[in-house]
């Protein structure tokens, strides 16, 4: 009885087989030509009641993969194929995202930042919950920047979220950053929005925060070089932070300076004073860097506290005393030398350690000794270090630490009848008794000459007869940290000496990214090791800067 059941029932489901239209057997479209039925191909039927060109959406080929059953239009299309949101149920005739396309672009990578976003649903707004994947993405929302192009797996900037922030309002500072371009570090140049901004507790009371600019407590972060050495507030700051003077010498910058350079003051009135010299001095500081044409670093130095009464009563070189009529002679130099594309004395063993002139103006004394220990040391194979404390004190043309000049100097050597040893004759500073003994003399003088103000025979004469005495404008020298210094003339008048140096060799630098060459001299100063480039100066050559050609000389040693 069981086997006759199942005969029936297999002969009844044939028969109702036999009797389905072959197109609801999924056999397809009967052929007249080949008597068979016969598949459509996807992108020919009626999906979208209408006939698809090749991959519909994008030029992808999405609408080329296998859908859950039949097409869409009526076709009962069950499985969402990008980000599970049902957006493929939705017309495509128009562009669904934002108004901007982005559903005619290939789905088969993710479309904004390569990060996959697109493949989430967009039902609701992804990031920060504002509404801007809603937006066209046709142009970068954000700053006309390109950062909704990268990736939005991990916070963009600073890694601190504020991507996952809502973007109507301005997140960082309050200030409309996030307004602006991102391709570039915004402030200061230096890469600080690349920095987590998180703000820190009180220094006294850990439940109470005190907001500094963005409420992350940036600024309040310990300093450990000053301007120009790797921090954001010592770079040149296309705005200032909070759009005042906030970043330029405040209190916390002024307590690093005191520490670093071991700077104590005897009262609370002193201190005052000297922090309001400081933040005057830093303006400047931001002044010079800003119109920097170098790669000079312009910072808070040793000197960053002094007033510029103070500072210019240390320098001392002064072209006023020049002689109505002078004994120097006209350098000789030959127009067939060729000179090398950069020397040095220094690696000659001429040239003595950087001395420290310290409060006294006697720049002069020091670019004089300079220039004749080089050209003792050259012509008779032997440096000595000579004393500047003679000159200050036995020199009767020139004034001591109120300054005076290098050609007077070799004439008052030559009369004195030497120089002694630094050892002999030290250096205190001060304006002092002469007390010249001619038979501990070491090096006598008998002539000097005078350089053209012409940098390329500087440069021919430097290489064969040595170290040159200079006078320059010191504007830039009471800031300078290091590099090509290349101020605009505004900023360092050639017309203005005021500080005695001594040039020991030359070169070029060439700029990291941009190539860009730089021909410099290296100067030799009077400061001590703790100022510039371990007691040296780098400025720019071939355009007289800071009048670096303007008053050149030399001694003559027999």
């Amino acid at each position: 009885m069981k086997v006759l059941v199942a005969f029936c029932v297999a002969v009844s489901c044939l028969a109702s087989a036999q009797l389905l239209r072959p197109d609801k057997m999924r056999l397809g479209v009967y052929n007249p030509d080949t008597k068979h039925y016969e598949q459509q191909a996807l992108g020919q039927d009626t999906h979208d009641q209408q006939p698809h060109r090749p991959a519909l959406l994008g030029q992808d080929g999405h609408d080329q993969q296998p859908h859950g059953q039949v097409l869409l239009g009526g076709d009962g299309h069950e499985q969402a194929l990008l980000g599970g949101d049902d957006h493929d149920q939705k017309p495509h005739g128009q562009a669904l995202l934002g108004g901007d396309g982005h559903d005619q672009r290939p789905h088969g990578q993710a479309q904004l930042g390569g990060d996959g976003h697109d493949q989430r649903p967009h039902g609701q707004a992804q990031l920060g919950g504002d509404g801007h994947d809603q937006r066209p993405h046709g142009q970068p929302l954000l700053g006309q920047d390109g950062h909704d192009q990268r990736a939005h797996g991990k916070p963009l900037l600073g890694q601190d979220g504020h991507d996952q922030r809502p973007h109507g309002k301005r997140p960082l500072g309050q200030d409309g950053h996030d307004q602006r371009p991102h391709g570039k570090h915004l402030l200061g140049q230096d890469g600080h929005d690349q920095q987590p901004h998180k703000q820190k507790p009180h220094k006294h009371n850990k439940h109470k925060a005190k907001k500094v600019l963005g409420g992350d407590n940036h600024d309040r972060r310990a300093h450990k070089k000053l301007f120009g050495q790797g921090n954001h507030d010592y770079k040149k700051h296309g705005k200032v932070l909070g759009g005042d003077d906030h970043d330029i010498g405040h209190m916390g910058m002024f307590k690093s300076f005191m520490k670093q350079h071991n700077k104590s003051y005897k009262n609370k009135a002193e201190f005052k004073r000297r922090f309001k010299i400081f933040h005057q001095n830093m303006k400047k500081v931001h002044i010079l860097q800003q119109n920097e044409r170098g790669t000079a670093k312009y910072g808070a130095t040793k000197f960053a506290d002094l007033s510029e009464h103070e500072f210019r009563k240390m320098l001392g070189f002064q072209p006023h005393m020049k002689p109505a009529t002078s004994s120097m002679e006209p350098a000789v130099i030959p127009e067939d030398l060729e000179a090398p594309v950069s020397f040095d004395w220094r690696q000659h063993g001429v040239v003595t350690p950087v001395k420290n002139q310290g409060m006294c103006g006697s720049c002069w004394a020091f670019s004089t000794t300079g220039n004749v220990e080089g050209q003792w040391a050259i012509k008779h194979k032997q440096l000595y270090s000579l004393s500047e404390q003679e000159l200050v004190d036995c020199d009767a043309t020139d004034d001591g630490c109120n300054g005076g000049l290098p050609e007077n100097a070799y004439e008052a050597i030559s009369k004195l009848g030497g120089l002694e040893l630094e050892d002999d004759y030290p250096y205190d500073g001060e304006d002092e008794q002469c007390h010249f003994n001619r038979s501990l003399a070491k090096v006598t003088v008998n002539g000097s000459v005078e350089l053209p103000a012409n940098e390329v025979a500087m440069a021919k004469w430097l290489t064969k007869n040595g170290p040159i005495s200079i006078g320059i404008n010191a504007n830039a020298l009471q800031f300078y940290v290091g590099g090509v210094s290349h101020p605009l003339k505004f900023l360092c008048n050639p017309e203005s000496l005021d500080h005695g140096m001594l040039i020991v060799g030359y070169g070029v630098h060439t700029t990291k990214y941009l190539h860009r060459k730089q021909p410099f001299w290296i100067v030799k100063n009077s400061w001590g090791e703790d100022w510039g480039e371990q007691g040296y100066y780098r400025v720019y050559r071939g355009d007289g800067t800071c009048g670096v050609d303007q008053m050149a000389t030399s001694a003559i040693v027999p």
